[in-house]
């Protein structure tokens, strides 16, 4: 999908209107001479012509390109749909999406204090500049959302001779997509099973996070049988533990269910790969599941720098 941009504003200080000027250089700040660049995540304001339209009926006059103080006016796409990470691109320039809206300054809101309503908390998003260079009004965007990739690991000796069918791999891709399901998110997921075998689970590891995969999610091995060999393969591979989601689960379904506190599992990073060991059974598939989708996407900003709430 592509978009236009129409207008290319700045201003000296923050809460005014932005001006249109003939072009704008993007620095790894943010926008050259413009009060808002610095380091931090919303170098970059974006509105859409379609919002500005929406807008200018309920204020019932006509409203000037960067009166919301939009660094660029564009025109193709209903902006608020994009998410955090989608990137627009151009043939100089790359932006990278932080945050959809934010909070409204109210009074201190140079259009807030004329209609006593602004459109760009709701609809206006924000971006880092991950390409610089310099665009001006006439200049093609192309807009690439991103799309989330898991790699789901099944761990069974038998599940992969084929003994038994692997119920618990699919049931966490369909919990999976049934959560992005109707979200502005698209995702990929492969699926994979092994044996219990050490060497075979670091080599597919290796690969998923040499692949950028997002996240990793294995089911099986994590019990103190004989052949449970997940926690002890990945754990050493881990940059940084996350023990707070697999205490909370072991806590809170363990007083009922004594036979949960035998699961050892873990959660961490390995580079920007969120991993996830969970128990081979459905029935802890979603219970884990239930706790982790309550973060996950949190968890995947906050790794890209994004502390979005």
């Amino acid at each position: 999908m592509e978009i236009k941009i129409l207008s290319v504003n700045i201003s000296e200080e923050k809460g005014t209107v932005k001006k249109p000027v003939g072009e704008i250089t993007f620095s790894k700040i943010g926008v050259m001479d413009d009060a808002h660049a610095g380091h931090w995540h919303r170098q970059v304001s974006l509105l859409g012509k379609e919002s500005i339209d929406r807008f200018s009926k309920t204020a019932g006059r006509e409203i000037a390109f960067g009166e919301f103080a939009e660094n660029l006016t564009t025109e193709g796409m209903e902006l608020v749909s994009t998410s955090p990470l989608d990137r627009f691109s151009g043939e100089n320039i790359e932006l990278e999406v932080t945050q959809i809206g934010k909070a409204c300054h109210g009074s201190t809101c140079a259009i807030f204090r004329e209609v006593g309503n602004c459109v760009m908390p709701k609809e206006g998003i924000f971006a880092r500049v991950i390409r610089q260079g310099s665009v001006r009004p006439g200049d093609i965007l192309h807009y690439k959302p991103r799309v989330f990739r898991f790699h789901v690991v099944t761990i069974s000796d038998r599940a992969s001779k084929g003994i038994y069918s692997d119920r618990s791999g699919p049931r966490i891709m369909n919990i999976l997509n049934g959560h992005f399901d109707g979200k502005p998110r698209q995702i990929e997921i492969n699926h994979s099973t092994i044996p219990d075998d050490a060497s075979s689970l670091s080599v597919l590891i290796e690969k998923s996070t040499y692949d950028d995969v997002d996240v990793i999610i294995t089911t099986g091995g994590t019990g103190i049988g004989p052949r449970d060999i997940t926690v002890e393969t990945l754990k050493p591979m881990l940059d940084m533990e996350i023990p707070g989601i697999m205490e909370m689960i072991r806590v809170k379904y363990g007083k009922d269910k004594p036979n949960v506190l035998l699961s050892r599992s873990i959660a961490g990073l390995i580079g920007n790969t969120l991993v996830y060991t969970l128990p081979g059974s459905v029935k802890a598939v979603n219970e884990y599941m239930e706790e982790i989708l309550r973060n996950l996407e949190h968890a995947i900003y906050m790794r890209h720098g994004l502390d979005i709430h």
